[in-house]
């Protein structure tokens, strides 16, 4: 096969050496004489998969024990609907909207119960020292790295005391360590840089389980997930499969530490060739907000933005394109991204002429 640069935001690439093993293992698996894909959830080896993420994630992110890991269906927008479902129990939900993402989420915990923005920022993070909170306030939520818009948080807001933090961290899962002190929920849902889409994984402080507001199905119920071990239905077995490589590859990598390391090497080869031509490329993000996964810029002239796609991609370059509710560019940059594409962009960028 040619080489290519996959920079899709999601679903993003994988390791290949995941893809190989899964390749290897796919009509016969582990010499049980059928495909992963074809074994039923209640027997030993799809059992034995859930057991082993599991301790990879809790070994990898340091999870503390009174954390709950389980995994849901249904993406991160069911996860939207399902924080509001187990934490409202009749106050208000407060949101942190710094990008597409996030304000998707107020708007679904508004169709469930009572939720507000605490803060809107655009190109930025909010200052969390001085808002105005809402009165008893269930939760904070904030979106750690919104893909659209490329925003980070360099460090985890501030809640109000006692109130739980929730953090959909769906981009930028495993690519750097989770301050559990900080947060009593965070969900990431996998396709951007886990597994395969199907799959989202919840961790939840296990005495913030069981508040399932009355009203709602019982498959929204995070406790339900935990008490059956990510088993009240049919779980989706191929993605938990690849999630568990995906996991046991960045332990063999060196951990979360070590891809955090990598990321900030990605990342800075290109806000180093944006910066350097502000004639030609624009960036609209804060430098203490950029993201070290999902890098979005404009070109000054957009009239030649088919231009530039055409010309990465005779490159080798795909995925480029920004979402369809900004436009511009954007190039994604997740674990299993070598630094040799992230270098090969950025002279690119440099050598490109309109």
């Amino acid at each position: 096969m040619p080489q290519i640069w996959n920079f899709s935001a999601g679903p993003g690439m994988l390791p290949h050496s995941v893809l190989e093993a899964a390749q290897k293992e796919f009509l016969d698996y582990r010499g049980l004489g059928a495909s992963i894909v074809e074994m039923s959830h209640r027997t030993h080896a799809v059992e034995a998969i859930v057991e082993s993420l599991t301790e990879e994630l809790r070994g990898l992110l340091s999870i503390p024990e009174e954390f709950e890991i389980f995994f849901t269906q249904g993406g991160g927008r069911t996860q939207f609907a399902m924080v509001p479902a187990n934490l409202l129990r009749g106050k208000t939900g407060a949101y942190l909207v710094t990008g597409l993402w996030s304000a998707a989420a107020l708007e679904e915990a508004k169709r469930i119960g009572r939720a507000e923005a605490a803060a809107r920022t655009t190109g930025d993070v909010p200052d969390t020292s001085d808002l105005s909170w809402p009165e008893d306030p269930a939760y904070v939520y904030y979106c750690d790295n919104e893909t659209v818009h490329g925003v980070e948080f360099p460090a985890p807001p501030t809640a109000p005391e006692g109130v739980p933090l929730v953090a959909d961290m769906s981009s930028n899962f495993l690519t750097r360590p989770i301050d559990w002190s900080r947060h009593g929920v965070v969900w990431a849902a996998a396709q951007k840089n886990f597994a395969p889409a199907g799959l989202t994984v919840v961790i939840a402080r296990r005495d913030l389980l069981g508040g399932l507001l009355p009203h709602m199905p019982s498959m929204f119920d995070w406790s339900l997930y935990a008490r059956e071990k990510s088993m009240p239905n049919t779980p989706p077995v191929f993605q938990l499969y690849i999630a568990d490589l995906v996991a046991k590859w960045v332990r063999a990598e060196g951990g979360v530490e070590a891809m955090h390391r990598r990321a900030l090497e990605r990342s800075a080869l290109l806000y180093e060739a944006l910066d350097e031509r502000p004639d030609l490329y624009e960036t609209t993000v804060a430098k203490r907000a950029r993201s070290r996964v999902n890098v979005p810029f404009r070109l000054r002239d957009p009239e030649r933005l088919a231009d530039f796609i055409a010309a990465g991609e005779r490159e080798g370059f795909r995925q480029f394109a920004g979402h369809a509710s900004v436009g511009g560019l954007r190039v994604s940059l997740y674990n299993a991204m070598p630094l040799e594409g992230p270098r090969r962009f950025a002279e690119f960028m440099r050598a490109w002429r309109p």
